[in-house]
């Protein structure tokens, strides 16, 4: 299998892992609420700017989200953004209730590595957030962080749905709409402005860290599907470590480096993975940029695009073929 998604997945992984150590330097004089807020409409802001110059300088290269992509933009908005509040604790919990939402709510494909491989990246997580000792400090923080993180898993399905259309645009709103009502909450429970050389480093760090590493996000999602896609991106936690230890002087602990080599356990066994079987694509008409490759093998009009890659409204005629494949826009068929 050809693997773009995998790097666009570790990278969006990387990007948002490296987010969180940078961070940590600006919480002085920055509520966390406040701090949330300016990077995610960092985010949209940055990645607004950088649409609207793409579409400035030559015809656009993906496509723009369309009516019928509203409802699951909206959801994923609605879910991602403003339902689940900013907490990070049990921030694996999102790859668990991602890929368990992908597999049985949304039917994708899983065999024993990948679920093998997932549960051996999420111990990973769990060790770098245990502390060493249990304790019982009451449900209402464990619950609230799982139902962020069950929202962030919503959110995460819904973006699957409209993936083959613009990933900037996509991200711009995103982080446009979740900037703007978390900065509107932090400012209102903490009533505390941040300096103008702290709020414009947060914007620019939020930038880099959810607006470019939800654009790659996306694009992972379009190759591989969401609960691979979770599966991945599930290793951010430990970028943010590492980066720690550099930024920060933290002592490279025992649980760190068992978390490494289980991540690394878990990453190998899904890059091991190879599905392939005889399925049949149903007919389909969508717009996305592509190339024509095995799956696009349609004729042009005298108004498309030429060049590849390019963007325009075309249709997939019946084929029933066998090949190896993730459950890709193009293979979200069912299975025996």
């Amino acid at each position: 299998m050809t693997r773009p998604g995998v790097r666009y997945a570790l990278l969006a992984a990387l990007l948002f892992g490296a987010s969180t150590p940078v961070a940590k330097g600006l919480l002085t004089g920055v509520s966390p609420p406040v701090l949330a807020g300016l990077l995610y409409l960092g985010s949209g802001t940055g990645l607004s700017v950088l649409w609207l110059l793409r579409r400035g300088v030559r015809r656009a290269s993906e496509a723009g989200l369309a009516r019928r992509d509203l409802p699951w933009l909206l959801g994923a908005i609605g879910f991602g953004g403003v339902l689940a509040p900013a907490a990070s604790l049990l921030l694996n919990l999102e790859g668990v209730f991602t890929a368990l939402l992908a597999w049985f709510v949304f039917r994708e494909n899983v065999d024993w590595r990948v679920a093998l491989g997932m549960g051996a990246i999420v111990a990973g997580g769990a060790l770098l957030a245990w502390e060493g000792r249990l304790e019982w400090g009451g449900l209402r923080g464990p619950l609230a962080i799982a139902a962020a993180c069950i929202c962030w898993a919503i959110d995460n399905n819904l973006t699957q749905k409209v993936s083959a259309s613009d990933p900037i645009q996509i991200a711009a709103l995103k982080g446009g709409v979740a900037g703007s009502v978390n900065l509107a909450l932090g400012l209102l429970l903490t009533g505390a402005v941040p300096s103008a050389p702290r709020a414009a480093a947060a914007l620019v760090l939020g930038f880099f860290g959810y607006g470019l590493s939800l654009v790659f996000f996306v694009l992972a999602l379009r190759s591989l599907g969401t609960a691979r896609t979770g599966a991945y991106f599930s290793t951010a936690p430990f970028v943010g470590a590492v980066l720690s230890i550099i930024f920060w002087r933290e002592p490279v602990t025992r649980p760190l480096v068992a978390a490494g080599i289980l991540m690394a356990v878990g990453v190998w066994l899904h890059l091991r993975e190879r599905h392939q079987h005889a399925h049949t694509h149903e007919p389909l008409t969508h717009s996305h940029a592509h190339r024509h490759d095995l799956h696009h093998q349609h004729t042009h009009g005298p108004n498309d695009p030429p060049g590849e890659p390019h963007t325009h409204v075309h249709t997939h005629e019946p084929l029933t073929h066998a090949h190896p494949h993730y459950p890709d826009i193009h293979h979200r068929h069912g299975h025996e």
